[in-house]
């Protein structure tokens, strides 16, 4: 039996404010591209079109990726985590994903500790 898309959106914990985090990755490379928030609108408009539709919070109005910049996210897969509280969208991205024209809205500032093990290593 498949599954419905409100059948899906029913398993996600969103969180007090009807919010999900989503986490982008580029789904060929695994490269993490951004973070957004989802409503049950958003996440519905996600997997039901194919481009990926975020909530944003500052301006309190739904946002499809793209639709100015050109940079669109193309959905290729969707997962939720085991705890129902994130999904991770596996995308096709279309130029820069992030705001500031850069790949990825995770090539900033490197948090790294300064003392400790190695990085890289577990």
């Amino acid at each position: 039996m498949t599954e419905t898309v409100q059948e899906r959106i029913d398993r996600v914990a969103f969180n007090a404010d009807g919010l999900v985090a989503a986490i982008v990755q580029q789904w060929d490379s695994r490269e993490v591209l951004m973070l957004g928030w989802m409503d049950a609108e958003a996440l519905r408009r996600t997997l039901t079109e194919g481009r990926v539709t975020f909530w944003s919070r500052s301006r309190r109005e739904y946002w499809r990726k793209g639709d100015t910049s050109g940079n669109i996210q193309l959905v290729r897969g969707a997962r939720l985590d085991c705890d129902g509280d994130a999904i991770l969208l596996e995308v096709d991205q279309v130029g820069p994903a992030c705001h500031t024209g850069t790949r990825t809205c995770f090539d900033a500032d490197d948090l790294a500790p300064v003392a400790g093990p190695e990085r890289g290593t577990r």
